[in-house]
């Protein structure tokens, strides 16, 4: 069985009007949610083999966070230029040539391809965060799946389950 550990980047700051989105940092928020994954993830015993990110700033400064807590080693986390806001069609495509001996990847990435992906594997019915929303910024997602990358059809996931920082917090 594979897993997917689904991350959508934390908040990010709005940055100037003169400034690229792909530039935007996270702000002290997104910083301290990072964190807070990454710490959950060692509790949970929870270790991605290796990584697919986004380039975005946001995205490697989420990454950053995490990897103060995982034990991933940088050369096993891939900043792949196509995740900048990547489609779900782009997403399935970059799952697809992940490398077949990793069972345990992490994706990071951006709304809305991250949500879209999500249910495209694990259906509509989705538990919400306390406003409605499924992915906010920071959620987590551990999703089971099928022994092949390449076989990703709809609904072929299971959710196994899906962290919020909130979520954290009042559990803590």
């Amino acid at each position: 069985m594979k897993t997917l550990l689904l991350l959508r980047h934390a908040k990010s700051d709005l940055g100037s009007p003169d400034q690229l989105d792909i530039d935007r940092p996270l702000n002290q928020r997104g910083q301290k949610a990072a964190v807070l994954i990454g710490q959950w993830l060692k509790q949970q015993h929870i270790q991605p083999e290796w990584a697919v990110c986004s380039p975005a700033l946001r995205v490697r400064e989420t990454v950053a966070g995490l990897h103060k807590n995982i034990n991933l080693p940088e050369s096993l986390i891939q900043f792949n230029e196509r995740l900048y806001l990547a489609s779900l069609t782009t997403l399935l495509d970059v799952l697809s040539q992940c490398p077949d001996d990793m069972d345990q990847i992490l994706l990071v990435g951006h709304n809305p391809g991250v949500e879209e992906l999500l249910i495209y594997l694990c259906g509509p019915k989705l538990p919400l965060s306390s406003n409605g929303k499924l992915i906010t910024t920071a959620t987590l997602a551990q999703i089971n799946l099928p022994d092949d990358w390449h076989r990703l059809t709809p609904e072929c996931g299971t959710l196994k389950q899906i962290v919020r920082p909130s979520d954290i917090k009042d559990n803590a």
